[in-house]
């Protein structure tokens, strides 16, 4: 029946990028937010639109709240950054409804295959000083790598396992494809260092010395290990640009507190930090380390949390900032906080985040 002629009626119509074989539904407060529910699929119109009619709106609340997915809440609406979006509302006395959907999670943007970087697997048991355990340490070069005599930024980050292995048992951030896509917006001129964590050892190895509430651990040491060993065999045996303005290092979660404490303990080493979810509950006074980040050198830091990890996620992260900003009076920091009112502790958001991080830290204008 034509909305026109249907006083009673609410129809809504999306323009989303298109969802493939999977179908779209509306879910919200009329149906205990169930994302896969056959009465609320939406009818496909056209390439990218979609279309859902209710002939009645007194089955309605007054105040509608809703949103779009793809069948799950792994596969929902996210907003022109890629981030989670608030409940969409709309009251029930509209009687036709016009949204757009700039992006939904879970698809990856699409990749030209030869812009794939190349995998460089500097050794499988790379050496390291003890406690330091060997692990595998990869270089992911861009694309054209072997065919210029460019030299490149470089990135190191924390859990290679997690950032382009498909079999990963977490899933992984899907590097590889990143980068591959960002070569089209001409942000692909930088090395990856991907270096694993060590397993049993993780937890160890990313805890920064002592004082924290997981106890003592070897971060002081992960740590020089990265920046004294790592960082110059790199330097020597790929076309990098050794400087610290060119040079930066990150991780998540655990991985991430890590990164900070290595970007306060070497400012003359690293100008770039991009922290994702942070585990700065292990460390709360992480920033009474950074006496060495009272300098006149500039640093970016760009940090990211989500609200759904943890009621204290992006409380810490504020603090933290706040901190730095009060104890390194002597550098010039910049940040960007970025927070996703749905970001969950996961890879595939890490992942998703991962461009922009690096666009802003390496690439902004």
């Amino acid at each position: 029946m034509d909305s026109s002629i249907n006083e009673q009626a609410i129809e809504f119509l999306l323009e989303a990028p298109d969802s493939g074989e999977d179908a779209v539904y509306i879910a919200g407060n009329f149906n205990d937010w169930n994302a896969r529910d056959e009465q609320y699929r939406m009818e496909k119109t056209g390439e990218g639109h979609y279309r859902i009619y209710f002939p009645d709106r007194d089955f309605l609340p007054n105040r509608i709240e809703y949103k779009y997915t793809r069948g799950n809440w792994d596969r929902v609406e996210l907003n022109e950054k890629g981030n989670g979006v608030p409940n969409r509302v709309v009251f029930n006395t509209r009687r036709l409804v016009q949204d757009r959907v700039d992006h939904w999670m879970g698809i990856e943007p699409e990749f030209q295959v030869g812009f794939l970087p190349q995998i460089r697997v500097l050794s499988e048991a790379f050496e390291m000083p003890k406690p330091i355990k060997t692990r595998r340490v990869a270089a992911l070069l861009p694309h054209d790598y072997d065919h210029t005599d460019k030299r490149y930024p470089v990135l190191y980050l924390q859990d290679g396992q997690n950032l382009f292995d498909e079999y990963a048992p977490f899933g992984n951030w899907g590097v590889d494809k990143k980068l591959a896509h960002m070569v089209e917006k001409g942000q692909g001129d930088i090395i990856i260092v991907a270096i694993d964590h060590g397993e049993e050892d993780r937890i160890k190895e990313f805890t920064p010395s002592s004082n924290t509430r997981l106890g003592s651990g070897y971060g002081k040491q992960y740590v020089r290990y990265l920046t004294e060993i790592l960082k110059p065999y790199v330097d020597k045996n790929f076309r990098t640009l050794p400087g610290r303005h060119h040079t930066g290092i990150g991780g998540s979660s655990m991985g991430g507190l890590i990164s900070i404490y290595a970007g306060l303990m070497y400012p003359e080493v690293y100008s770039k930090l991009m922290i994702f979810s942070p585990s700065l509950w292990v460390a709360p006074k992480i920033h009474f380390h950074s006496i060495n980040f009272n300098n006149s050198q500039d640093t970016q830091i760009y940090l990211y949390g989500g609200e759904a990890e943890s009621v204290n996620m992006i409380p810490n992260l504020k603090r933290f900032k706040s901190a730095l900003q009060e104890q390194g009076t002597g550098a010039k920091l910049e940040f960007e906080l970025n927070v996703d009112p749905y970001g969950q502790h996961n890879e595939t958001r890490w992942g998703e985040e991962f461009p922009r991080a690096v666009e802003w830290l390496f690439f902004k204008k």
